[in-house]
């Protein structure tokens, strides 16, 4: 059980669907019941899943050599690496994809199936082993779970959707780009050109920043349109802790303080989805 859920990336997969939540409860009008965003948000745990376990399908020569992947399933040789895991992941998309437009409509499912391309063909197969650049492309993985919820609520969508898509964009690479400083020598050897080792640290640290200010910025100015005192509340203190170990990070680039800036990124991203969440539940509670 323990290798199914490191080779379905489980724990990347729950954060994924929780932003999709977040995209249908931060979008005004419309109705969806219960059981339709229950099931659109299984959906996209489901393909988030499924283009994790593609991952490590595709990148088990990567993992090898890697020591933070090395104890992979396929890697260790736990499960074998054949035909029927490829065959089962394309299954479990197609599922995942028909689920969302049974429960909502064709536009959330087509945005449930990109957020899954985008990380398995465009990230992994295209983009990592060739570009720099190769996540910040991938993080419209994340941008699309958002955009499969707002979409399963009011498939013309808000300006407070959008936004937020925009805000999952822009957070990946700065705290992809962290890990890849702390886990430099890791990619190096691998021969994977994450941005601190084709640029350098200094570099690297610097788009971290400037990606984090932004993002924070427009988390905040979200706030202008329906989110209320709770969203911005959240937001301020998991974007001002962001920034505050970016600013650390870029003032003595290194393994110790690029942590602190990838475990900064968790905490503003989770407070940034629970406050959209809750924020949303207690309006509609008090309407």
């Amino acid at each position: 059980m323990k290798a199914l859920l490191n080779l379905f990336k489980l724990r990347i997969g729950v954060a994924i669907a929780l932003t999709a939540v977040a995209g249908l409860m931060i979008s005004p009008g419309g109705q969806i019941g219960g059981w339709q965003a229950a099931v659109l948000t299984l959906a996209v745990l489901l393909s988030s899943s499924a283009a994790g376990a593609f991952n490590q399908f595709y990148e088990v020569d990567l993992d090898a050599r890697m020591g933070r992947t090395s104890r992979r399933p396929f890697v260790t040789g736990r499960f074998r690496h054949h035909g029927g895991w490829l065959a089962l992941i394309v299954a479990l998309t197609g599922i995942a994809v028909a689920a969302a437009w049974y429960a909502a409509n064709a536009l959330a499912a087509l945005y449930t199936f990109l957020g899954a391309f985008v990380y398995a063909v465009v990230y992994t197969v295209w983009l990592k082993r060739r570009s720099a650049w190769n996540i910040v492309i991938g993080g419209l993985a994340g941008s699309f779970a958002v955009l499969a919820g707002a979409a399963a609520v009011q498939p013309a969508l808000s300006v407070e959707a959008m936004l937020l898509a925009v805000v999952l964009f822009l957070w990946t690479p700065p705290h992809f780009w962290s890990l890849s400083i702390v886990c430099r020598d890791d990619y190096a050897k691998a021969g994977v050109p994450m941005l601190p080792v084709v640029r350098g640290e200094r570099f690297a640290s610097w788009a971290i920043f400037l990606h984090a200010v932004v993002m924070v910025g427009l988390s905040l100015a979200i706030a202008a349109w329906s989110p209320g005192w709770l969203y911005f509340a959240c937001a301020a203190t998991g974007g001002g802790l962001l920034v505050s170990r970016t600013i650390a990070l870029l003032r003595a680039p290194g393994r110790a303080t690029a942590l602190a800036s990838f475990h900064a990124s968790l905490v503003q991203l989770s407070l940034l989805l629970l406050g959209t969440i809750a924020d949303a539940w207690m309006r509609n509670a008090m309407a």
